[in-house]
């Protein structure tokens, strides 16, 4: 279940044949790929010299070297293949594929290989990005030109379907797994995927002629709808916090506009496979990472002294010390490229006053609640950016959809009046439509008891950084429901074929897709229980995937575009709806008391200021101790 060794090995596997020097071909889809499976000395070492695009029209002949192409099956890189083979470049063709190839398409490239220059035709089934051992994506950001909805939010655009079911397939054959399939109910989308890798499983049934185990893997395939609340949030653990703040993409990020960025740090690269740092902290919280990044340097700092001209002594030294430079210069730039890093999210959170902007988005998104004058306060905030403010009104028309309904509308009012453009306001609307109380299947604010909230407080204040990691993913409780047989056919229903009693059995293998893009806070909580063998998920194996991997900017971009798509009704506020009303609503005093109903049970804030009080000490301690991980990455800094 471990992707990234997967894809490696298909990797490995086609550019060791032939054992002569080579070119590798890719296209736009198995370029990133291979970027994150592989590193250019990797390459080298299987005589690969140089690589390059299939689409390149400006490549030299070089009849004396052989070529392995990796490619994905589409009409386009076919396309390209073809006139590729009508006027070979190079020796020999060796042509690997990420996906399954039609008889039809094995057909046209035979008939173009006039010159017979093809000796080898296979399909390697990397048809996804690994990001983590336990986190695909299929790198698909939906976009206006690439879009994932058809024309409701229960629709599938046909390309967008089509490339999913063969991403998902490539996953499954990769892992050779052949799962039983479950999906949320709610989601249309979800229903129409899952029936369709079930016919594909079914009429590919050679390729998944796999082993059978006593209990089937699960496919578990989700709707990013039922919890838009997880990709609205800031972020507060380092590899989360990195792509919502600056960016990742395939394992890189840009820091060219960084003040003062030096010209080799301006793109780094930033995967665990190849950063032994980042392997060991990308789960940490802000806090702990600036102790640790203190720790990095000082042990980089000791290195420096044991490596300086006055340590060569003899003739022994000076070969110990060639022989270790190379590895202390990569240390050293490994070690500028997270002080770097780190003193970039650090100023970032000065700049957009985060803290404050995520200490309100966590009230609003876990049981404690936040209250109408904190929201109000972040948006009159003339320092908090126009986009986080739209972040933390959407939070709230989500919490509160059905009970203050009038609030909402005189938040989107106040936005207008404190500079969020009228297009950006309007999705808070959007998103109700697309992903309100009413379209969800489970209720993102009521699903803790009364004793659960009572112990997650209790935690709460064991540690005051839990004041902005409190928010827990929906996908948590749904795992806990299946680790435990609470996952209801009624609401995760299975594809036909799945036998007696299906839902009791405990799956060992569990790969979870998110139609509409997952995130890192998630992929931290898969990588967490996987780690966690005495845990509820003992013994059982999980994988998450995604149509990509969002922040919060790419999450309301493709709201944005999956609108233009929808009826124009979509930017109007949600219709009431009577059933899903709160049993009882009374306003005591500052106090929300909810019944019933998608906004929760349990007492919401209207009025912070009783409890000012209360919070002032976790607040304070909080900002205490990342203001001194700022200073710490500051002095580092000057070093």
């Amino acid at each position: 279940m471990d992707v990234v060794k997967a894809v490696e090995t298909y990797v490995t596997k086609l550019v060791s044949v032939p054992s002569a020097m080579k070119v590798l071909l890719l296209d736009t889809h198995t370029t990133p790929i291979v970027s994150l499976s592989s590193t250019q000395s990797t390459l080298l070492s299987h005589q690969v010299y140089l690589t390059d695009r299939i689409d390149n029209k400006k490549r030299d002949r070089m009849p004396h070297m052989k070529c392995v192409c990796f490619l994905q099956p589409s009409e386009d890189s076919l396309e390209a293949l073809e006139v590729e083979l009508r006027e070979p470049k190079y020796g020999e063709y060796y042509l690997y594929f990420s996906n399954i190839l039609s008889k039809a398409a094995i057909e046209r490239l035979a008939e173009v290989d006039e010159y017979e220059v093809v000796r080898e035709v296979q399909e390697h089934f990397a048809d996804y990005a690994p990001l983590l051992p336990a986190l695909f994506s299929l790198n698909h950001v939906p976009t206006a030109a690439s879009p994932l909805y058809g024309s409701t939010p229960n629709a599938w655009d046909a390309d967008a379907l089509e490339r999913t079911v063969r991403g998902l397939t490539a996953v499954l054959l990769s892992l050779k797994k052949k799962p039983v399939i479950r999906y949320e109910k709610m989601s249309g989308m979800a229903k129409k995927l899952a029936v369709e890798i079930q016919h594909r499983v079914q009429s590919e049934s050679t390729l998944f002629d796999f082993r059978l185990t006593q209990v089937p893997p699960l496919l578990l395939i989700l709707d990013r709808r039922n919890d838009p609340v997880t990709p609205l949030l800031s972020q507060w653990t380092y590899q989360a916090m990195v792509h919502e703040l600056l960016g990742i993409q395939n394992g890189r990020v840009d820091l060219s506009l960084v003040p003062d960025i030096t010209a080799d740090l301006s793109e780094i690269t930033l995967t665990p496979s190849t950063d032994p740092f980042f392997a060991a902290h990308f789960l940490a919280t802000f806090g702990d990472l600036g102790t640790s990044l203190k720790s990095y340097v000082q042990s980089y700092q000791s290195r420096s002294l044991a490596q300086g001209p006055s340590s060569i002594n003899s003739i022994s030294d000076m070969k110990r010390f060639v022989e270790e430079y190379p590895e202390f210069r990569k240390l050293g730039g490994n070690v500028s490229k997270h002080v770097a890093l780190v003193g970039e999210l650090s100023r970032i959170v000065g700049r957009d006053k985060l803290l404050e902007v995520g200490e309100v988005e966590q009230g609003l998104a876990t049981s404690s609640g936040a209250d109408f004058k904190a929201v109000q306060a972040v948006i009159t905030d003339t320092a908090v950016p126009p986009w986080n403010k739209l972040r933390v009104v959407a939070l709230y028309a989500l919490r509160y959809q059905k009970t203050q309904t009038s609030n909402i509308a005189s938040l989107i009012n106040l936005m207008l009046a404190n500079g969020v453009s009228r297009e950006d306001a309007r999705l808070v609307y959007v998103i109700l439509n697309m992903a309100g109380a009413d379209q969800r299947q489970d209720d993102l604010f009521s699903t803790e008891s009364l004793l659960a909230k009572g112990r997650s407080a209790l935690k709460g204040l064991k540690g005051v950084e839990n004041v902005y990691t409190q928010h827990t993913p929906h996908l948590t409780q749904t795992l806990e429901n299946l680790f435990k047989g609470r996952l209801r056919d009624t609401s995760y229903p299975f594809v036909d074929g799945a036998g007696p009693n299906a839902s009791l059995q405990r799956p060992q293998d569990v790969i979870i897709f998110m139609i509409g893009g997952t995130t890192y806070e998630e992929a931290r909580t898969i990588t967490l229980l996987n780690q966690d063998g005495g845990s509820m998920s003992a013994g059982t194996r999980l994988l998450l995937g995604g149509t990509c991997v969002h922040n919060s900017s790419s999450y309301l971009e493709m709201v944005r575009s999956a609108a233009t798509l929808f009826p124009a009704s979509v930017y109007e506020p949600p219709p009431e709806s009577a059933s899903t009303a709160p049993a009882l609503n009374l306003n005591l005093g500052g106090v929300n008391v909810s019944l019933g109903g998608p906004a929760g049970t349990g007492m919401y804030r209207t009025s912070g200021d009783e409890f000012g009080v209360q919070t002032d000490g976790i607040r304070d301690g909080v900002r205490s101790l990342i203001g001194k991980v700022k200073q710490g990455v500051d002095r580092i800094g000057l070093q």
